[in-house]
């Protein structure tokens, strides 16, 4: 298989993994997107190597947070508590930022183990939004 088929295989699973529980939009660059209890999230596919297909998925969990030191201080916390993925909060000029990004390899996983991994992904990044959109209140 060539490096677009190989990438494109992994994202007609993952498309079909997602469809069993969310509207899944294709975007013209072939990437996934849909949201999860408010959270917006979007799937890539990249080859690294012959043989090795990963899929990305970034979950944008809150955004123009207020700069509080205690919001930053509990997605930290969160952060190191073995999070499925990478949580990331960004400083901008209206607030704070955060996503949740994690990445993995894909080929040959059918469709309801990709699923599971995919939902607890989403699931996290879920929660912790509205963790941290109660201790904005």
């Amino acid at each position: 298989m060539t490096e677009d088929a190989d990438t494109a295989a992994v994202l007609a699973a993952a498309r079909e993994a997602l469809e069993r529980f969310h509207d899944v939009r294709v975007d013209d660059d072939g990437a996934l997107t849909f949201q999860h209890a408010g959270v917006p999230c979007a799937v890539q596919a990249m080859q690294l190597a012959e043989g090795l297909t990963l899929l990305s998925l970034t979950c944008v969990v809150a955004w123009d947070l207020p700069l509080d030191d205690r919001i930053a201080q509990s997605a930290a916390e969160r952060a190191g508590q073995g999070l499925f993925g990478t949580l990331g909060v960004t400083r901008t000029d209206r607030g704070m930022d955060v996503t949740l990004r994690y990445a993995f390899p894909a080929a040959g996983l059918d469709p309801v183990p990709l699923s599971t991994l995919l939902m607890l992904v989403v699931s996290t990044a879920s929660q912790l939004r509205n963790e941290l959109l109660a201790a904005v209140d």
